[in-house]
């Protein structure tokens, strides 16, 4: 029976509201800073809340008769206190409730008083407070135009991504649909999970909203109590277990088959194991709480199900820096244990007909995670004609946070990393088991509907929540052909082989247009023992990567009958762009996956093990590293030969990629010395993003909560959100008019 932790640790949700709260041991002594330095830990959003005279319309904080009370995520610091007993004690003690701690980060899900947040932010251990916000959804040709049906063809490297799991943090799916049957008929679909039971349970209908309650009692692997929560979660055999539509979407495009003999819908990993982890309603909706439960159960599950890719077509409006976001914090652990974490960009690159820098949407601005903007393929096969959708969100990210002085520092980091096919594809409809009920999405936009009947429906869809799951499939590929990929190269692979659209910029399409072959061309080359080296501490940078006999390939592929020139653009520490060969025939320290670089600053995460179950995750630690080296001689820097960024002369981060592409065919780059790249980089200050009338976005979006990534796009170039945002009632669609 698979072991369930983080489950465990809110196990009350599904035993009875009648178990008490046990008194937990006195608090240990902690240290305090001043109100200032404690203020500055909280989102922006949430000091709202607790200074504001309203909180009418969110959905996080309450007034009750005993005062306001807000559900927040409570983020510690690296503690010797694992289990954040002091730190649990402190919040019921303030008259607040503990639900649940987590994995993916250190930290928990929390009631508290609004007055009593503050006081709780001083306490030293604790790194940041955030309101637990509302999520929601993020909003064949397919195989031809990027290269995968290439893969195919006897002889060819490469295949379907057999062996690979790919896990969906989305709105359920429909196992019974026939585009996720293997060979056999059998339903590729190996796990369905509903983290949305447990908060559904009983604890919640008598319980919530009530301080003075620790739900978080631990309960290790090994545990009687895990027996029952495996039963809660349980969606195997569901009768509509995908009853919004998302999730079943952005699946069959990853990793369906083709089903139809009419319409060309063939995914691009279509042998990869699926695994359905739903923390989205019928509506889309849910709360960040719940997306960071189901990474930790894609955490806890990595190793026993071999899933090596966490798909995300969720986002956050939160304009917190990804060095708070929970979400970002999650991405960034669950990369350190070797999952690759495939992001949509988000669809509000256009508002009021407008092109818009700086809407990349959180998750997407942390920068460990693979970004994807969408790409439009003209309804054709060749990648001649194509060009990026003006709905596709820009960089640079803008996420930031506020100093003890008031002071708002914005990230300002590269994104997105690439963009991949996102416009009219034919994706997967769910139904309920009999076929009688369709999804939401399928009421709603009936006109998309291409093909009918139970298990075999498809729908035409558009958006980035629709190209990260391409981009998903691809990695699932590389995987196949090379299991020692780790996280980071197999981002730099997936950027080095990217093909430049025409005109497009690095805020734009980042490194250029997915190509599925470049990749698995590039990826074959490479030892295939990599990861395990890095784990064991037995290759150094500058070491070779290159596998016995092999050198590297021609910087081109063909892809349908055309050669695409790779672009060799790769970003590193958010900012840098590099280039040159040696970025794979030898070791960069930055391809650890434990390792972050950002700007000037350079951490490193630790995993910690349960000891009473070793193989399992029980949490991470941060630390920074003071030296180390992070590339090797020989790599070729750009970055200083773009000029000042400038969106009217087309300098620095506004340079169209391909004419970056084009300068490094003609022998563009500076050799770098070993070490670490102080400069910063592209994006060298704030005033480059607003200077010359360009512009851009604070925060993605002003309404709370995970917001719907992109909405669907009915017809080419225009895009309907179907919930506006992260609005918690129904449909109020907002229309971007696009290309």
């Amino acid at each position: 029976m698979p072991n369930f932790k983080i489950l465990a640790r809110i196990a009350t949700f599904i035993l009875s509201a009648a178990m008490a709260f046990t008194a937990l041991p006195g608090a240990a002594q902690t240290t305090y800073v001043s109100t200032a330095d404690a203020r500055a830990k909280l989102s922006k959003d949430l000091r709202g809340a607790v200074d504001g005279a309203s909180v009418s319309g969110v959905s996080w904080a309450r007034e009750t008769y005993s005062g306001r009370l807000v559900k927040v995520l409570v983020v510690a610091d690296n503690t010797a206190d694992s289990d954040l007993t002091s730190l649990r004690h402190a919040i019921v003690s303030a008259g607040g409730s503990v639900y649940y701690k987590y994995i993916s980060i250190n930290g928990v899900s929390a009631l508290l008083p609004a007055s009593k947040v503050v006081d709780i932010a001083r306490r030293s251990d604790v790194d940041g407070i955030s309101p637990n916000r509302i999520t929601a959804r993020t909003k064949s040709l397919l195989e031809k135009a990027t290269g995968a049906a290439d893969v195919r063809f006897p002889g060819a490297s490469g295949g379907d991504g057999s062996s690979i799991g790919i896990a969906f943090l989305d709105s359920g799916i429909m196992a019974s649909h026939r585009a996720f049957a293997n060979d056999s008929g059998v339903s590729r679909v190996k796990k369905s999970v509903d983290l949305l039971k447990v908060n559904e349970s009983v604890m919640l209908g008598s319980m919530d909203w009530k301080g003075g309650y620790d739900f978080s009692g631990s309960i290790y692997p090994g545990s009687s109590t895990l027996a029952q929560i495996e039963a809660t979660i349980n969606n195997v055999g569901s009768s509509f277990a995908d009853p919004q539509g998302h999730g079943t979407l952005v699946a069959s495009i990853a990793a369906g088959r083709s089903i139809s003999s009419t319409y060309d819908n063939g995914g691009v990993a279509p042998g990869a194991s699926i695994y359905d982890v739903r923390v989205l309603n019928s509506q889309g909706l849910g709360d960040v709480g719940d997306a960071l439960a189901g990474i930790d159960w894609v955490l806890l599950h990595s190793k026993d199900y071999n899933i090596r890719v966490l798909n995300i077509s969720l986002a956050s409006d939160s304009t917190d820096s990804y060095l708070n976001d929970p979400l970002c914090r999650a991405v960034r652990n669950a990369v350190a244990a070797g999952i690759t974490v495939v992001v949509a960009a988000g669809n509000y690159g256009l508002a009021a007909g407008v092109e818009t820098y700086g809407t990349i949407s959180a998750p997407g601005n942390e920068p460990s995670a693979i970004t994807v903007g969408s790409s439009n393929s003209r309804a054709t096969d060749t990648r001649a004609d194509d060009g990026v959708n003006m709905f596709s969100s820009r960089g640079p990210t803008r996420g930031g946070y506020i100093d003890s002085s008031g002071v708002r520092h914005i990230d300002n980091m590269l994104k997105p990393d690439l963009v991949a096919p996102g416009n009219r594809l034919l994706a997967a409809v769910s139904t309920n088991s009999l076929g009688l009920t369709p999804s939401t999405l399928a009421l709603q936009y009936p006109d998309l509907i291409v093909q009918s009947g139970l298990n075999q429906g498809l729908m035409m869809v558009s958006g980035t929540s629709f190209s990260a799951p391409v981009v998903s499939g691809t990695v699932a590929l590389m995987l196949q052909a090379n299991p020692g990929l780790t996280p980071p190269l197999i981002k730099a692979i997936l950027q080095y082989t990217a093909e430049p659209l025409t005109a497009a910029n690095l805020l734009e399409q980042g490194a250029g247009q997915v190509n599925v072959l470049g990749s698995m061309q590039l990826s074959s080359v490479l030892t295939t023992d990599l990861a395990t080296r890095i784990a064991n501490n037995s290759i150094h940078v500058g070491d070779s990567m290159l596998a016995a006999g092999k050198t590297m390939p021609l910087p081109q592929s063909t892809i349908n009958g055309r050669v695409a020139q790779w672009g060799r653009v790769v970003f590193m520490g958010g900012r840098q762009v590099l280039t040159g060969e040696d970025l794979f025939k030898k070791f960069q320290g930055i391809y650890d996956p434990k390792l972050s670089w950002v700007a000037s600053r350079v951490t490193q995460v630790s995993l910690n093990y349960f000891d009473n179950a070793p193989s399992y995750i029980s949490g991470f630690e941060e630390d920074p590293v003071s030296s180390r080296r992070l590339v090797s001689s020989g790599v070729l820097a750009v970055s200083t030969l773009l000029g000042t960024s400038s969106p009217n002369n087309k300098t620095g981060c506004f340079m169209p990629t391909k004419a970056i592409a084009d300068g490094i065919a003609m022998g563009w780059g500076i050799v770098l010395a070993d070490g670490i790249i102080t400069s910063e980089g592209v994006i060298t200050s704030e005033g480059v993003i607003t200077s010359e009338g360009i512009v851009t976005s604070e925060g993605v979006i002003t309404s709370e909560g995970l917001i719907t990534s992109e909405g669907v796009v009915t017809s080419e170039g225009v895009v309907t959100s179907e919930s506006g945002g992260a609005l918690r009632v129904g449909p109020s669609p907002a229309v971007f008019r696009g290309e």
